[in-house]
């Protein structure tokens, strides 16, 4: 006879997405701002995110093959922390910096702790947040926008290139803390299309856009987060302008520059480091935000995106906790007990 009924356990909804189809849409995603930064820093930026993406690959290759485990490359999942880890790189990085920040992100953060799924925080902002405790000169480093030039591949960037082709960021003009509070030379235009200095896949706003709005399309990641954050620096930054500068065109500036478009849609919706619950992503989104703009304003750095995104990855636990609704008859029950 037929079976009529099949008892299986949970979860009892199934989806034909995979983790390789939304990671193949995550990296379809980020292409445009690549061929922009390739536009903008030259070809090098190209050849860095290869490097960093191949070494994300090998070392997922090697340790996998090394425990005995299932090698799970073909799930794209290194890909994405290759690209998204070079995108937080400056196109001067030399190739063995990137290397080791793939090490990092690859060995320690994720597979340690387990593999995909597993670990605490995003990787690629961990061998982000590495390399800028070891390198801190070399990843602040910023190839000037439209020169197309860049330090010989894998060699150490030298003072006489660093005062021929790079330069500051709009982040780094010190419109935040200068005494004056002045805007940064850079136009609005500029820094929305992303003709600036800055990391390789930061600098473009209107492509980040784009991509995050694709990924919300296809169902890939929710809008809470994205736009709880981005909302967050926009009500704060109207609200607080510094010195004589106009309140919507200090707006526009702070929500254009450094990572907030990139760390917004592609690294604080990550599955595994952000909160499962509706509030807790509305939450999660408005404490980046309010610890964002506290990292521009007070802090010794003039970005705070990636930094606030770490801190929100450890909170997430908590977050979740206190967000989510009570079992069906649980809060009766604790309304019962109270009384």
């Amino acid at each position: 006879m037929e079976n009529k009924l099949i008892v299986t356990a949970a979860p009892h909804i199934t989806s034909p997405d995979s983790t390789q189809s939304i990671m193949g849409r995550v990296c379809l995603a980020l292409a445009p701002a690549l061929i922009a930064s390739v536009i903008i820093f030259g070809f090098n930026a190209l050849i860095l995110t290869a490097v960093t993406v191949a070494a994300c690959v090998f070392f997922e290759w090697a340790y996998c093959k090394l425990m005995g485990r299932e090698i799970p490359i073909a799930d794209f999942s290194a890909v994405v922390t290759g690209l998204l880890l070079a995108f937080n790189m400056p196109a001067t990085l030399p190739w063995w910096m990137a290397i080791v920040g793939a090490f990092i992100a690859i060995v320690i953060i994720k597979q340690l702790f387990g593999g995909l799924g597993q670990n605490f925080m995003n990787p690629a902002l961990g061998g982000r947040a590495f390399l800028m405790l070891c390198y801190p000169v070399a990843m602040t480093t910023w190839a000037l926008a439209g020169t197309g030039n860049w330090a010989p591949l894998g060699m150490s960037v030298g003072q006489d290139y660093i005062d021929a082709f790079t330069g500051a960021t709009p982040l780094s003009i010190d419109f935040m803390h200068g005494a004056e509070h002045i805007l940064p030379n850079a136009t609005l235009a500029d820094v929305f299309v992303g003709n600036v200095g800055g990391c390789i896949g930061e600098v473009s706003a209107l492509l980040l856009i784009v991509g995050g709005v694709y990924l919300i399309w296809r169902g890939v990641i929710r809008a809470r987060i994205p736009v709880a954050f981005i909302a967050t620096v926009a009500v704060l930054t109207f609200l607080f302008p510094l010195g004589g500068n106009d309140r919507i065109t200090w707006m526009l500036y702070h929500l254009c520059s450094g990572g907030l478009m990139l760390g917004a849609f592609f690294m604080a919706t990550d599955y595994v480091t952000s909160p499962t619950t509706d509030k807790g992503k509305l939450v999660a989104g408005i404490f980046l935000g309010v610890v964002t703009m506290l990292i521009r304003k007070f802090g010794n750095m003039n970005e705070g995106v990636s930094f606030a995104i770490l801190l929100m990855n450890l909170m997430v636990p908590y977050i979740d906790a206190l967000t989510r609704q009570d079992k069906l008859g649980i809060a009766k029950k604790k309304e019962a007990a109270a009384k």
